[in-house]
């Protein structure tokens, strides 16, 4: 067990502020930041053969043994911060994740929207 959370420990060292935001890059004079939406979920599992019902061979039931591990992560790219010469930030929007997020939203729409009017001509 010890070692499923020296595990765990590992893989969430990078998760926080740092995973979304990047180190800045500095391009002919300006100074870009990039931004992105991070997620990310972890699960895990012990068991052993003395609980109730572990000795029981059921189908499906796999060993009676214990320990289990699993975790995932989606990192999608927003945009930028863009520092200028003179000084100013900006936030830049990343046009193809925005495509990417909106294209769904507009057709759930579109979708709910013809229902509705079929179901106001009846």
């Amino acid at each position: 067990m010890a070692n499923l959370v020296e595990t765990l420990t590992d893989a969430t060292k990078s998760i926080g502020v740092n995973a979304a935001y990047g180190a800045p890059v500095e391009i002919d004079g300006a100074s870009f930041v990039p931004v992105a939406l991070v997620w990310a979920g972890f699960g895990g599992g012990n068991g052993n053969a003395s609980s109730p019902g572990a000795t029981e061979k059921k189908i499906g039931a796999g060993d009676a043994g214990g320990e289990g591990f699993g975790g995932g992560g989606v990192s999608v790219p927003i945009g930028a911060y863009v520092t200028g010469p003179d000084g100013k930030a900006t936030f830049e929007p990343n046009l193809i994740a925005l495509l990417a997020v909106s294209l769904p939203v507009v057709v759930a729409t579109g979708w709910a929207l013809s229902r509705f009017v079929r179901a106001l001509k009846k």
